[in-house]
C-alpha cells in the first residue's frame, strides 16, 4: 500500500470542525453542511471530524457515526478525512471499521482516557486499533510528555499503517527530542496545539499543524501554513500576533473554552448556535462582545 498520498495530506492545517447543534439539542446537520463547506471553499484539503473541537467526549457513537458519515459525504473527495476514534478498545475499533467502510481514509486515535496508562500498554492500545483497519492511515494524538519515542517506533515496526502523530505536549524542545527518537523522517509531525504552537513545533520538525479557529477563518490559518512552509517565520509571527488573544481566550483555565469561543465566534458571524455540552459552557456575556470584536478585525 503506498501511503506516501496521505502522508502528504497529513502535513498541512489539518481542520478540527465543530459539532454545531440545533435547538432542541440535537446535531444541526444543515449547519454542519454549511461550515463543512465553508472549509472546502476557503481551501481546507484535510478535515478531522470527531476531534476534541467537534466534542468528541460530548457525543453519543450514534452521533458520532452521523457526523463521520456526513463529513465523507460532504467532503466528496476535495478533502482527505481523518476520522477521531477513541474510548474502550473495541469502541475505538469498531469506529475505525465504520471510518473505512464509510469512505475515510485515515483515523486519528485520541489519546485513551485511562488513569492507568503504562507505555507498553499504550502500544498495545493502539496496535489493536492499527492492525483492524491496515487500509487506513493511523495517527495517534499524544498528549502524554512522558511517552518516549521509542515506543511510537516500536509500534509503526508492527504497524506500518502507523504514518503520522498530533503532537500536543506543550513542550517544542520535548516535541523535537520525541520526533527524533521516534524517527523524524519516518512519521509526518503535525503540531496538535494548533496555531500558537505552530512556529515553535516547525522549527523542530513538524510539517502541519490542527487548527479550530480555521473554522472561523480559514485564511487566516492558510497563511500562517503557508508562511512556514517558506521558512518565513516573521511573517508567521504576524498571523501569530493577530490570533493571539483568541487562543488565549481558548487557553484560558486549562482550555475550559477551547470549543467555546470558536462556537462564539462562529455565532457572532451567524453560522451557528453557540451551544456547546456539559462539561463544557458558553461565554459568559462580557466576553461575547470581545470575541466579536476579535473576529471583526479578521480577513474572514
Amino acid at each position: 500500500m503506498d501511503l506516501s498520498p496521505l502522508k502528504a495530506a497529513l502535513a498541512d492545517v489539518v481542520a478540527i470542525p465543530v459539532t454545531p447543534f440545533a435547538e432542541d439539542g440535537s446535531i444541526d446537520t444543515t449547519a454542519h453542511r454549511a461550515l463543512l463547506r465553508r472549509l472546502l471553499d476557503g481551501g481546507v484539503r484535510i478535515v478531522t471530524p470527531n476531534g476534541n473541537t467537534g466534542e468528541f467526549y460530548a457525543l453519543t457513537p450514534d452521533e458520532r457515526r452521523t457526523v463521520t458519515e456526513l463529513t465523507i459525504d460532504e467532503a466528496g473527495g476535495r478533502a482527505t478525512v481523518l476520522v477521531g476514534v477513541g474510548h474502550d478498545v473495541p469502541t475505538a475499533v469498531a469506529a475505525a471499521e465504520h471510518a473505512r467502510d464509510t469512505g475515510a481514509e485515515m483515523v486519528m486515535v485520541h489519546q485513551p482516557v485511562h488513569p492507568y496508562i503504562s507505555q507498553e500498554g499504550w502500544i498495545d492500545y493502539h496496535r489493536a486499533i492499527a492492525q483492524a483497519v491496515p487500509e487506513l492511515g493511523v495517527v495517534p494524538y499524544i498528549r502524554n510528555p512522558l511517552l518516549a519515542g521509542e515506543r511510537l517506533a516500536e509500534l509503526a515496526d508492527t504497524c506500518p499503517n502507523v504514518i503520522g502523530v498530533k503532537y500536543a505536549v506543550p513542550d517544542a524542545a520535548r516535541f523535537g527530542a520525541f520526533a527524533r527518537d521516534a524517527g523524524l523522517e519516518r512519521f509526518v509531525w503535525v503540531a496538535g496545539l494548533a496555531e500558537l504552537y505552530a512556529p515553535s513545533y516547525f522549527a523542530t520538525g513538524a510539517t502541519g499543524f490542527t487548527s479550530g479557529l480555521v473554522n472561523v477563518a480559514p485564511g487566516v490559518s492558510l497563511a500562517m501554513l503557508e508562511a512556514l512552509r517558506a521558512g518565513d517565520y516573521a511573517a508567521a509571527m504576524k498571523v501569530w500576533e493577530q490570533i493571539r488573544r483568541f487562543e488565549d481566550l481558548r487557553a484560558d483555565r486549562q482550555s475550559a473554552n477551547n470549543v467555546t469561543v470558536v462556537k462564539e465566534a462562529l455565532s457572532a458571524l451567524g453560522l451557528c448556535s453557540r451551544d456547546v455540552r456539559a462539561p463544557s459552557r458558553v461565554l459568559p456575556e462580557a466576553q461575547r462582545a470581545e470575541v466579536a470584536d476579535l473576529v471583526a478585525g479578521w480577513s474572514i
